[in-house]
């Protein structure tokens, strides 16, 4: 599966999440750049990515920075 990801790094959160086959690859980057365009335009700075995983569970266990609540990941590193 094919992730598209708009996160707003200063709150810690996804704005919005979109799923793509495989087989959209293309759809999914045409996707990106309208949104990287959109946002632009708009002056809102947010990070947009694109991630490969074989299901949403395995991209939180991989990306789970995308997931975590920024305290959680926080308390956390602080804990190490």
């Amino acid at each position: 599966m094919i992730f598209l990801i708009e996160y707003d790094r200063p709150s810690g959160k996804i704005v919005e999440m979109r799923k793509f086959a495989d087989s959209e690859r293309m759809t999914a980057q045409d996707a990106r750049l309208e949104l990287e365009l959109k946002l632009h335009r708009q002056g809102i700075r947010r990070e947009v990515v694109i991630l490969e995983a074989s299901s949403e569970a395995a991209l939180r266990h991989t990306h789970s920075r995308y997931f975590d609540d920024i305290r959680e990941i926080v308390r956390e590193k602080l804990s190490a």
